[in-house]
């Protein structure tokens, strides 16, 4: 797969842990996804880690800072949207129910960020790239793959994101929910489902990344060796793949990947 330089409007970019334990949390990434990192200083002991597969950023990870600790903000994955102009987007976001969290703001020697809340609660943020475009890999084995809304008003949220971005909502009947793709043109970007009962009322709305990984089953294996926890042991899902759902030694959820559907450049592991 050619390294990618530049990203279409609309669709994910980026993908950023913020880490309760960051340094509990980058030997667990590393050595499950077999990353390398780059540590760039952003202050007194700490660090803005860039997340590396042979030698090309994919994803980062940082330590939140410790007012975020000690208020108990959970470890999470922020996971970033390219657009042209992320002010104008920002306004637009607020007209449509978003509340706006920090930003807009550049980020020096990469483009210009703002991170919100969307109308349900779950945090996104929108990325306008400079010398930066986001993840340098796509469509490989242990990089970001899918990104999925799971969210208590699913009709506000399609709502906000098809006005927003541009987004076409497409349902599909699966069992006793319908799961709702989001095409840019026709190609899918993202994925919307709702919460359900078995969730438990406590689950807040949230995007879930997903990374593409060769075998499923074998990172359900290590991540308990490594410090992580398995949430939702290895399931298929007709026509798509084999998931489960993890959680790293400082709590933030994520999940993996196996894809059947012919889309993963196998010859650049």
């Amino acid at each position: 797969m050619p390294k990618v330089t530049s990203v279409t409007p609309g669709t994910f970019c980026w993908a950023e842990l913020c880490s309760s334990d960051w340094a509990v949390a980058k030997p667990f990434y590393t050595q499950l996804f077999s990353w390398q990192f780059d540590d760039q200083p952003i202050g007194e002991d700490c660090y803005y880690t860039l997340l590396k597969k042979q030698q090309d950023d994919i994803a980062a990870m940082y330590q939140m800072m410790p007012e975020q600790v000690e208020a108990n903000v959970s470890s999470h994955w922020l996971a970033y949207i390219a657009v042209e102009s992320v002010d104008t987007k920002a306004a637009e976001a607020q007209k449509l129910g978003a509340h706006i969290i920090h930003g807009p703001h550049d980020v020096p020697g990469a483009g210009r960020m703002v991170m919100m809340s969307d109308p349900g609660g779950a945090l996104v943020a929108l990325w306008q790239a400079k010398e930066h475009s986001g993840s340098q890999r796509a469509l490989e084995f242990n990089v970001p793959y899918w990104h999925e809304l799971t969210t208590r008003d699913v009709k506000a949220s399609s709502a906000f994101y098809t006005q927003l971005l541009g987004w076409q909502a497409e349902q599909h009947p699966m069992g006793d929910i319908t799961y709702t793709l989001f095409n840019i043109n026709g190609q899918p970007v993202a994925g919307l489902m709702p919460v359900t009962d078995e969730w438990g009322k406590d689950t807040p709305a949230h995007w879930m990344i997903y990374l593409a990984v060769e075998n499923c089953d074998a990172m359900v294996e290590n991540t308990p060796h490594l410090g992580g926890q398995v949430c939702v042991p290895a399931t298929d899902i007709e026509g798509i793949g084999r998931f489960a759902v993890l959680t790293d030694p400082s709590g933030a959820v994520f999940s993996v990947m196996e894809s059947t559907s012919g889309d993963i450049d196998k010859a650049s592991f």
